[in-house]
Parts: structure tokens; sequence; C-alpha cells
């Protein structure tokens, strides 16, 4: 499946985005989704995942509360809906997507090695 990202852009702290992740293939709604981040100068982390069947959500502590992730299949859009947004957010967005179906446990802390599809990031600046 190719990804392609969109709804980057500059926000206030406090303020809300919503990033959208547009799939092609019609096999999009047997792939778990996801959403990385990565900041300045350090390593590519783990967001929010939303596993294909039961739709099952997962997020990592820093957004756990304030971010929300969803899936249209017929649309074959995941979005991430980030609400009250603060300087410490500001990163590139980066959405994926992998037809391996994984326990709970590692959708709960996975790794970018465990996505086999990206797109091709959007960046999300947070201002003081």
């Amino acid at each position: 499946v190719q990804l392609q990202a969109s709804g980057g852009g500059l926000v206030q702290a406090g303020g809300s985005r919503r990033l959208s992740c547009i799939g092609s293939g019609r096999s999009f709604n047997i792939y778990t989704l996801a959403w990385f981040r990565q900041a300045p100068g350090k390593d590519r982390e783990f967001a929010a995942a939303i596993r294909y069947g039961t739709g099952a959500t997962y997020y990592s502590d820093p957004v756990k509360g304030r971010f929300t992730i969803s899936r249209d299949n017929a649309k074959n859009t995941v979005y991430l809906q980030m609400n009250s947004l603060q300087p410490e957010d500001t990163a590139v967005y980066y959405c994926a997507a992998e037809r391996l179906k994984y326990s709970a446990y590692v959708l709960a802390r996975p790794i970018y090695t465990d996505f086999g599809s990206w797109g091709q990031g959007t960046l999300v600046t947070v201002s003081s």
C-alpha cells in the first residue's frame, strides 16, 4: 500500500490539528495503521495505532488523552486528531501501515521497523 499524509502546519499551543493519510489499493481495510512522529534530532517514535477489524486503538503515553486515531476504510483514510497541542509535539508526523497481525502487547509499543509501508511525513509546528 502507498500512503500520503497531509494536514500539517503551524498551530499555537493549546490548539488542535487533524492529520489525514490516504492509502492506495483495495486491501486498505486489512492493514493495521499507525502514526509515528520524529522531532528534530530525535528518533522516530510511536504515537498511535488502530487495528483492522476490531478498530482497537493504542496510544503512547505522551499523546494519550489528547490525540485520537480513527480510520475510514471506505475512503482509504486514517486520521489523527490532535488536541491540546504543546511545543513538544512539534515533529514530522508519519503514517504507516502493516498487514501482519500484531498482538495488543506489540501495538501498545511498536517501533518503526514493525511497519512496512510509510507515507512521506507532514510537519506539525506548535508555537508557544
